[in-house]
């Protein structure tokens, strides 16, 4: 067992990253409350270890039941030393077919779940001067994709938030990281994908490969959800941890290739820019 253990809280822990984040932390020695939303995955989860994985049922849209497993786990379990906002799932389908109603919901989960858990937890972190809240986003938190334009609205949406909390609270020795995974051997395109229904014949062209493309990659993906758990672990001890960790190196181009088209448009256009400043 590892002499520095910690007491981990990582939502959405039924398959997926989630998983792999809780095994791995595990395996290191330390002890994990992970939130499922069923039954079964509850029982499975505890079965990891006898004395060390905790499972809590959790519905992260729900901000009174969010602070209420939180409450318990600080009771019951201990201090919660790091954070994984890890619950969420994919949105596909191009905008103009995207109901907003899916739209929302994309956002209560990814957005406002997350949300919520960091607040539940942030006081008891801020208390007592430690702790490490991290966020899972995506490379499409930090690069746009055609056809899960809500997807990556709702991780660019954390992203700003992880972004600006880390400058809130640097004063109170709490750490915040953004994961920006790539693409990963789980089931994120499987079970934990929704799909929009397809109803413009315009967007055939470009979404169909798309869409033939993701389902084909699904269970052949470069990352290894081990490997990523890993990498989380080691930032957790570095004594100046990563703002962002772009894990997997398809995310590594996905995002360089993104923030240059960014950089570009700001050199090209950066006399029109300036010229609207007061004149004095």
């Amino acid at each position: 067992m590892t002499s520095t253990a910690k007491i981990f809280l990582i939502t959405g822990v039924s398959s997926g990253l989630g998983r792999a984040f809780a095994a791995g932390a595990l395996n290191a020695g330390h002890t994990v409350v992970g939130t499922v939303r069923a039954d079964a995955d509850a029982k499975s989860f505890a079965g990891l270890h006898p004395q060390r994985a905790h499972a809590r049922i959790l519905d992260v849209t729900d901000d009174e039941a969010v602070f209420a497993v939180v409450s318990d786990v600080e009771k019951n379990v201990g201090p919660i030393d790091v954070l994984i906002a890890n619950a969420g799932y994919g949105l596909e389908g191009t905008f103009e077919e995207t109901p907003l109603s899916a739209l929302r919901a994309q956002f209560e989960v990814n957005v406002f779940g997350a949300a919520a858990t960091i607040q539940a937890v942030l006081p008891h972190m801020r208390e007592r001067r430690r702790g490490h809240l991290v966020g899972v986003t995506s490379m499409g938190g930090l690069a746009g994709f055609p056809g899960v334009s809500a997807y990556c609205g709702s991780k660019y949406a954390l992203e700003g938030i992880l972004e600006s909390l880390a400058k809130e609270i640097a004063g109170f020795g709490i750490r915040v990281t953004a994961v920006e995974p790539g693409s990963f051997r789980t089931d994120w395109a499987g079970r934990s994908m929704t799909r929009a229904e397809r109803t413009i014949a315009d967007y055939d062209a470009l979404f169909e490969p798309i869409r033939d493309a993701r389902r084909t990659a699904s269970g052949r993906q470069l990352g290894d959800p081990d490997r990523a758990a890993e990498a989380v672990l080691r930032i957790l001890d570095a004594p100046e941890p990563p703002q962002h960790l772009v894990l997997g190196s398809d995310a590594l181009r996905v995002v360089r290739a993104g923030r240059d088209a960014v950089d570009h448009d700001i050199d090209a256009w950066e006399d029109l820019s300036r010229s609207t400043d007061f004149v004095e």
